[in-house]
């Protein structure tokens, strides 16, 4: 497997051999070529499709909407993209998230399943909350030592007068029965009154319902699937992913491990040696495209279908073109008041 040293001295050689060339307007750029050729790499060791869906969410670098790095399900462009030109009825789907809308995790993996017989997930890095239920949705695992999913606890985030602030379900609901047996003594409801109000109408029972309805998704999908033969099994795991109270934070890390330890499907990376190197190579050449352009969401397949979301690059660019299939950038909004008034005294 190369180093992430090396794989940048293939940018350059790759970068050096493209200058050569005539120009291509709307052709693929150094960083396009490399995660192409690894990606066509991992293909054709497997023979299997092979789809990777990523963020730039690990990327130290400001972006202009948190929720561009979520799933959601404008994703779901992205997949059919992705999908048009394949045949294989076995799909390897590359996964590097943070999370985002449980809802779009279920309407993406849903699409899947109309393509695809068998689909395994492999996950590099981490694929946490959302992401973590679409692996979940597979019929395999694939992680290594170093990977891992998260709890699918939902989050909530909540209007309040110093700004918004993210929640998981549970406190909410954990806090509200709290704030409900001090209240009854009148010397403490002065002091829960400005967290009360912060609660939103229908957010105690949206708290409830949202848990209920990612342990129900969760549950079946791995009764089709990686616990086909123990239905109850299937929902005792579910449950397991969705517990709060155990977990205590939605950003923990539930490792290989773990997984295994819940009899579900999955194979360590390291078990194959040549597999562990492509997966990780796709996966440097992925985060090459994020820390140098400014792309934030890439999904693409192993014939370079791709469908990419970009912002306005951040810091140093290692190239400059990027490829045709890139959506556009938001158009600049016009001059405010102030902007015109100064440009007019400038003149």
């Amino acid at each position: 497997m190369p180093t992430w040293g090396e794989q940048l001295q293939e940018l350059r050689e790759i970068k050096e051999a493209e200058d050569k060339k005539p120009p291509t307007p709307g052709g693929p750029s150094p960083h396009d070529i490399l995660r192409r050729r690894y990606l066509a790499a991992l293909h054709e060791h497997t023979e299997r499709a092979v789809i990777v869906y990523a963020t730039s969410w690990m990327e130290n670098r400001p972006v202009p909407n948190v929720e561009a790095l979520s799933v959601n399900l404008g994703d779901k462009q992205g997949f059919m993209e992705a999908v048009s030109n394949l045949s294989e009825k076995n799909l390897d789907l590359i996964i590097t998230s943070p999370g985002g809308s449980p809802e779009a995790a279920e309407a993406i993996m849903g699409y899947l399943r109309t393509r695809f017989e068998h689909i395994r997930a492999v996950v590099p890095v981490a694929a946490m909350s959302a992401a973590t239920m679409m692996a979940l949705a597979c019929d395999e695992i694939l992680m290594g030592t170093h990977s891992q999913l998260g709890p699918i606890d939902p989050q909530f985030t909540i209007p309040t007068p110093e700004g918004p602030r993210s929640s998981p379900g549970q406190a909410i609901l954990d806090q509200f029965e709290l704030a409900k047996q001090e209240c009854q003594d009148p010397r403490n409801i002065g002091a829960w009154l400005p967290l009360l109000r912060s609660l939103m109408p229908g957010l105690i029972a949206q708290c409830l319902h949202s848990r209920q309805q990612a342990e129900r998704f969760v549950a079946r999908q791995l009764a089709t699937h990686m616990l086909k033969d123990d239905p109850k099994k299937a929902v005792e795991v579910a449950k397991w992913f969705a517990n709060f109270s155990y977990f205590q934070s939605h950003n923990r890390a539930v490792t290989v491990a773990d997984v295994e330890e819940r009899e579900l499907t999955v194979t360590r990376l390291e078990s194959d040696q040549t597999l562990q190197d492509l997966v990780l190579s796709v996966h440097h050449a992925v985060r090459h495209t994020f820390n140098n352009t400014g792309t934030t969401k890439l999904i693409e397949n192993h014939h370079g279908r791709a469908y990419l979301e970009i912002t306005q690059p951040v810091g140093p660019v290692l190239v400059e073109q990027v490829p045709a299939q890139l959506s556009p950038t938001a158009p600049t909004p016009p001059p405010n008041r102030q902007q015109r008034r100064q440009g007019e005294i400038n003149r």
